[in-house]
């Protein structure tokens, strides 16, 4: 019987995963990865083993009261079926807010099960799914150990410049300040363009995190500078349904024009905005690409001039640029969304090889 490693990456509308097996020399080996997408719309649950054959595809009627608690039912007995000759010894989890307490991985107990709790207003997509799965595997394995990995953890290295907000200092003291997040992103970013693109990897790099949930990242020599998400994850690009960067004073004049208190508000920011805010269409950009309505082309041009823009501000902050990169669900897929923005940021000196990008989606 061999041993298994599971990690969990619970995203605030998907739940992705993978097994990891070891062999005789103990490293770990991919033995499968995939994900359920599309909670609370359109359920799909795919996975495939290491060489890329499928494993299993299942849609589900479309749903919008499932969530994640009943997934992790289904992917729990997906598991158990697919691996039952595998012992288990450890579980990983992707946590997207860490606080000024964790800079590093952590293993789990119920003290620092408490903390993160405490940071779910900060994250409310995702951090209540990402403990979710914690408490799901502890009900099931009590004794299995369990490891916490932080997406602002990666930003903790920024400059203390980066770190501020321009609000008194006592706010500061209790937390208050810029975290960054998708940071287990761009640190997995960082660590493989020393082997992928060497002649970048000691550079100043924007790596960009284009998915439903967007960001950029500031690179320079594998450190981050800075990025464009801040104290929560509402800040910087428009998202799938989120707003990106907001003048204080619209929360402000929402609360008072509007009679909106701050439920309705956070519900508005996080569930109504961005792509599908805009559109009033779809929070999905192939939906988006696909259509001939006016109103997800301007969604899509909005969405790429945020991405010009906080290009510039990032180019800034490294005082130049060596080299872009995409990532994630939009940036990995979606050849016409890499090609405008690059195009928007010629003045950058970026040129698009046309035939390399059409071929990587």
């Amino acid at each position: 019987m061999s041993d298994a490693v599971l990690t969990i990456n619970a995203g605030s509308s998907s739940l992705k995963f993978s097994v990891y097996e070891t062999g005789e020399d103990d490293r770990p080996a991919l033995a499968a990865k995939g994900q359920i997408e599309g909670i609370g719309t359109s359920p799909r649950f795919t996975a495939a083993d290491a060489a890329g054959r499928s494993l299993v595809e299942r849609r589900f009627p479309d749903d919008r009261t499932s969530g994640h608690p009943e997934f992790f039912r289904v992917l729990g007995g997906w598991l158990r079926e697919q691996f039952g000759g595998t012992e288990l010894i450890g579980v990983g989890h992707r946590i997207v807010h860490g606080g000024v307490d964790y800079a590093k991985p952590v293993r789990i107990d119920p003290a620092v099960l408490e903390k993160l709790t405490a940071l779910c207003p900060l994250a409310p997509l995702h951090q209540p799914h990402n403990l979710a799965g914690i408490r799901a595997v502890a009900a099931f394995r009590p004794e299995l150990p369990q490891v916490a990995c932080f997406d602002t953890a990666f930003h903790r290295a920024h400059p203390e410049v980066a770190d501020w907000y321009a609000l008194p200092r006592r706010f500061h003291d209790d937390g208050i300040r810029p975290y960054g997040f998708h940071g287990l992103s761009y640190e997995y970013i960082a660590g493989v363009l020393p082997e992928t693109a060497p002649e970048l990897a000691a550079g100043r790099v924007v790596v960009a995190h284009l998915g439903s949930g967007a960001s950029m990242c500031a690179i320079r020599a594998g450190r981050s500078i800075d990025s464009t998400m801040g104290f929560t994850a509402l800040d910087g690009l428009l998202m799938g349904t989120r707003c990106g960067a907001l003048d204080p004073g619209v929360v402000l004049h929402l609360n008072r024009a509007y009679r909106l208190d701050a439920d309705a508000i956070e519900r508005l920011l996080y569930h109504d905005c961005g792509l599908k805010g805009v559109s009033g269409i779809s929070n999905d950009m192939r939906d988006l690409l696909a259509s001939d309505d006016p109103r997800a082309a301007q969604a899509i041009e909005l969405f790429v001039y945020r991405i010009g823009r906080e290009l510039g501000a990032l180019t800034a902050a490294l005082d130049g640029l060596d080299g872009l990169v995409f990532t994630a669900g939009i940036g990995e897929r979606s050849a016409a969304i890499r090609e405008r923005v690059c195009a928007r940021a010629g003045w950058l000196g970026i040129e698009l090889d046309d035939a390399a990008n059409r071929s990587g989606g």
